[in-house]
């Protein structure tokens, strides 16, 4: 978040222009990940026999459907997603030449001063999604905004001169709150202007 917002900052020099944002996100991404191709990616870093058996059972100890999936939550899910979607990291950052680009799992934004420039990235990304890795974006959450709009990732949301908490993440915290979970939540406002929800959680 950190990075994202230096860079914005320094894009739009110092808050003065306009610059935009496309944000996407990958369609039930965990459910999606072909097992057949995850397995290819990693056979091409590790020859070592029994490590591969090993990888092998744990990638096919899941399903949602034939041949896809991994478990939400397992230990060795966030490593198999970030090799099976460094091959589109590649493909964005050395044969799509862009530089502003910013990723967690299945979360991915594009900062640019045209959006133009955007609108006609999407096509090309969307076809190597589908046709490399078989994954789709998901046609409800792909936005193009301005940065006086709001740069929403991660739970927050960066605007210029400062960021806040997402509304939906500052509903949640206020539904779930409790003495087990109150320094968790307090950790996530310090990234961020909290002040008033973090009055209205030590009121509770």
């Amino acid at each position: 978040m950190a990075r994202l917002e230096k860079l914005a900052k320094r894009l739009s020099e110092n808050y003065r222009r306009n610059i935009f944002a496309l944000k996407c996100d990958i369609k039930k991404f965990f459910d999606s990940v072909d097992q057949s191709i995850l397995f290819e990616l990693i056979q091409k870093k590790i020859k070592d026999d029994g490590a591969l058996w090993l990888i092998n059972k744990i990638i096919k100890s899941f399903l949602k459907e034939q041949n896809k999936g991994l478990p939400l939550g397992n230990v060795t899910s966030q490593l198999f997603a970030n090799i099976y979607l460094n091959e589109f990291d590649q493909f964005i950052k050395h044969k799509l030449k862009v530089k502003h680009y910013f990723r967690y799992t299945d979360d991915f934004i594009i900062l640019h001063q045209d959006e133009d420039y955007l609108k006609g990235l999407l096509p090309t990304i969307a076809k190597f999604l589908r046709e490399k890795l078989k994954l789709n974006l998901h046609p409800n959450k792909v936005t193009i905004k301005k940065l006086r709009q709001g740069i929403d990732f991660l739970g927050y949301v960066i605007l210029p001169y400062h960021r806040v908490l997402r509304t939906k993440t500052k509903r949640r915290i206020l539904r779930k709150v409790s003495e087990n979970n109150l320094q968790s939540y307090l950790g996530v406002l310090k990234h961020c202007d909290g002040y008033k929800i973090k009055q209205s959680i030590m009121l509770k």
